[in-house]
């Protein structure tokens, strides 16, 4: 099994080891090569089904603890930041979605190159991968209010194919496909927004 570096530098492999790596792990964690298979066509996502609706913002009633308001609100957004890469994905691209509105620094940046890569390819995914992600620690007293997650990525049914004519991308049979994912967020202004997603090597 490729080995995925936890501090990668921010070049194309970057790209696989971040949130888009989430998206990605079927071709990044194991084989990349798999996915540049000569068949033509474009990209498409990845995620667990996250609420279909807008997140009504996290309050504090009275009495209620402000730091379980921000945790909740930060689950919150990373489930819309993969309801909305799911449908970037499936489109191949972000734009006609609210993807920016919740991810930003290298988890955007991250999306756009690899549907970039994927569209190169004619690679498209179809279905969705489950998440059971909890939040490790919000530091609200920060300048840039910032949190970090740990959340257990199933790509199982998360599928690459080829556009043009919907056969499979190839996947090596050994690959990880329930992995342990570590985010972090930051919160600008009133609104939280994913900033990076790094897939791990730890099989959850």
């Amino acid at each position: 099994m490729t080995h995925v570096p936890r501090h990668p530098t921010r070049t194309t492999a970057v790209r696989i080891r971040t949130y888009a790596g989430a998206l990605l792990t079927a071709c990044a964690i194991v084989a990349v090569s798999a996915c540049s298979n000569s068949d033509e066509s474009a990209a498409k996502p990845p995620s667990t089904p996250p609420p279909s609706s807008e997140p009504a913002p996290a309050t504090s009633s009275a009495g209620a603890d402000p730091q379980e308001a921000e945790k909740a609100a930060v689950l919150n957004v990373y489930s819309r930041f993969w309801e909305e890469q799911v449908k970037a994905y499936a489109k191949g691209d972000t734009k006609g979605t609210a993807f920016s509105k919740y991810a930003a620094a290298v988890a955007l940046s991250s999306a756009e190159d690899d549907l970039k890569d994927l569209r190169s390819k004619g690679i498209v995914t179809t279905g969705a991968p489950a998440h059971d992600a909890t939040v490790d620690k919000v530091e609200t007293d920060k300048k840039v209010p910032h949190a970090k997650l740990t959340d257990c990525l199933d790509s199982t049914d998360w599928k690459f194919k080829y556009r043009g004519s919907g056969k499979p991308v190839p996947m090596p049979s050994e690959r990880l496909l329930r992995y342990e994912t570590k985010v972090e967020a930051e919160k600008w202004g009133k609104q939280w927004k994913i900033v990076d997603v790094a897939p791990q090597q730890n099989p959850c």
